[in-house]
């Protein structure tokens, strides 16, 4: 099986979009688990929350990675950012038994993406994202890393990244408002 999550209801096909690489895709994955970061946007969710226009697509924040078994980390970059991004956050887990076309990304274990449209054969209404990624932690599936536990190196990294983030997102007016509000001590 093949997983995408997506906050859209009643879909029976996905069709490729343009994410932040600039090409039309859609992407996949072979675990379940790893999918359930993408229930909500840190970005999207925050500019909403506040009131902020945006016309545009939204560009997407994944403060994510994996251990060298392949397990997806999902780190806070920010205090509380897990339970901000997810908390009471429903959505939509779509599986496909086979994809047209699929090519693997080798930088995300278990990623798969295709530019077929691909006919949906199951969907799990997912009622609250956090729970679910509680759920998956309890279970071994993922690893849920708080800020807290970043050490003072990853901090220097978090601070670096972000202003380097900043700097090259002119064109983002939505990702620059984001990393103004949850980092603004950097501003």
């Amino acid at each position: 099986m093949f997983f995408h999550a997506s906050p859209v209801p009643n879909l029976k096909e996905l069709t490729p979009h343009i994410s932040n690489h600039g090409t039309p895709l859609i992407y996949f994955s072979a675990k379940r688990e790893n999918v359930l970061v993408y229930l909500s946007n840190a970005v999207e969710k925050c500019c909403r929350e506040a009131g902020f226009h945006h016309d545009g697509p939204w560009k997407k924040w994944g403060s994510y990675g994996f251990t060298k078994d392949s397990i997806l980390v999902l780190e806070e970059y920010y205090p509380d950012a897990t339970i901000e991004t997810y908390g009471g956050v429903s959505g939509y887990i779509y599986s496909a038994k086979s994809i047209m076309d699929a090519i693997p990304l080798p930088d995300i274990p278990f990623t798969f993406t295709t530019s077929a449209p691909t006919t949906i054969d199951e969907c799990e209404y997912v009622p609250d994202a956090y729970v679910a990624l509680l759920r998956a932690e309890a279970e071994g599936r993922i690893i849920l890393h708080s800020f807290s536990q970043n050490s003072r190196k990853k901090l220097e990294w978090i601070h670096q990244s972000v202003q380097s983030e900043y700097a090259q997102s002119s064109s983002c007016p939505d990702y620059r408002f984001f990393l103004r509000t949850k980092f603004p001590d950097l501003f």
